[in-house]
């Protein structure tokens, strides 16, 4: 068991690596971020696993390729910052509210898809989302669950698509997670001292997906994600206090949660398309994690829920060669205010975005997009302290050029 590793903070050591696994779902997983820079951006991603007109469909839904009639290719990237600020109610163990804790997230993404023969296309997707997502400093009322994250993520999915009839399109393809950790967590009660970690690891997934054509004006699409397992191997280390100087791996076992998403295009006229979305995602999965360490293992409990997505957009063409994008979307929460932890302070999700498409020539696309995303008051009932955040935001802005060959 872990209390055989440090007898007289047993309790920290359980704290630390639960810390790690919340840290890492937050970003890999934890209601699957929409935010790829990619042009549904702008409708808050409703309609992204139908609309089918860019290369980004190598991603969003590979089934869709087959609509795109050329080679083609996309380049995505843009910024995201997130505010977030914490208000304490009560407090057993003394501090601050901890400031600002957000920070910068860059976003990156390429997306290409090409025929092979008339009814089967290959496509290949890369992105990543990094930063440091949350930095609270120490001495903060929080300090026992996070002080600082840092989290890198890259993802490759390679694709394939074939037209069965004229209104029937199936997709499917590996996908190939990376993703590395850095994490500081503050000491427990008085003590002085902080603990790092830093792991990584490699894990496998696939996506299934269909398009079906009901008419020229509308379509319907549907995208299923697998669930993926990660075993993350690292090292913690202690720094400063009565305990510093240790060092040891440890190894938590993540599974993120299966999801399936629905959406539909239909154009109404020549000016305007209405999109929409809805999805389902597996977090009860999450209900228990199991974390080893050289000297032992125990399963932690997280008490996740399954979510829920809705989002609904329009499209309007502004002429020949403008397209308008807005569009809102909501998520449930995964979890309720006595499971929730200040390293992933995640409510229900509301989103609300606008972007533009521009026909720069008639191989070259070029677009942008920006999204509010309100995170919720994330209210937390902790042991040691209680409070919720006036301040839970985060923006995005994404920037595409989409090539036709």
């Amino acid at each position: 068991m872990l209390q055989r590793i440090m007898p007289k903070n047993s309790s920290k050591i359980v704290c630390i690596l639960f810390v790690f696994f919340c840290a890492v779902s937050a970003h890999s997983g934890g209601l699957y971020l929409n935010e790829y820079g990619t042009p549904v951006m702008g409708n808050a991603g409703a309609g992204s696993v139908a609309e089918a007109s860019d290369a980004s469909t190598s991603f969003h839904n590979p089934a869709g390729m087959t609509l795109l009639g050329q080679r083609q290719f996309m380049l995505s990237l843009g910024l995201g910052y997130s505010d977030v600020s914490f208000d304490t109610d009560s407090s057993r163990v003394g501090g601050g509210d901890g400031g600002n804790a957000g920070g910068w997230i860059p976003i990156l993404g390429t997306f290409y898809a090409q025929p092979i023969k008339e009814d089967l296309w290959f496509g290949f997707s890369t992105f990543t989302l990094s930063g440091a997502a949350l930095d609270y400093g120490s001495g903060w009322v929080g300090r026992n669950q996070c002080d600082e994250v840092t989290i890198l993520t890259v993802t490759a999915m390679p694709t394939l698509a074939y037209r069965v009839n004229d209104w029937l399109s199936v997709g499917a393809g590996p996908a190939i997670w990376y993703g590395s950790l850095d994490l500081k967590v503050g000491p427990v009660g008085n003590t002085n001292g902080e603990i790092e970690i830093d792991g990584d690891d490699v894990a496998y997934g696939y996506s299934v997906s269909t398009m079906i054509e009901l008419s020229k004006s509308t379509r319907v699409g549907v995208f299923y994600l697998s669930e993926t397992s990660f075993e993350f191997d690292g090292d913690l280390k202690t720094k400063g206090g009565p305990v510093g100087g240790l060092e040891f791996g440890s190894d938590t076992d993540l599974d993120l949660a299966q999801l399936i998403r629905g959406s539909v295009y239909h154009r109404l006229n020549d000016k305007w398309a209405v999109v929409g979305s809805l999805g389902w995602e597996d977090w009860s999965t999450m209900d228990n994690v199991n974390i080893s360490t050289e000297r032992g293992s125990r399963a932690l409990s997280k008490n996740w829920k399954d979510t829920y997505h809705y989002a609904a957009g329009l499209h309007y063409n502004l002429s020949d060669k403008w397209l308008l994008r807005t569009g809102i979307s909501y998520d449930t929460s995964p979890v309720d205010s006595d499971d929730r932890t200040a390293d992933m302070p995640i409510d229900r999700q509301i989103r609300y975005a606008v972007g533009a498409d521009y026909q720069w020539t008639e191989s070259l696309t070029v677009g942008g997009s920006f999204v509010y995303a309100d995170y919720g008051s994330a209210k937390i009932d902790a042991p040691g302290f209680s409070g919720d955040y006036n301040r839970n935001d985060l923006y995005f802005l994404g920037l595409h050029a989409n090539w036709i060959f």
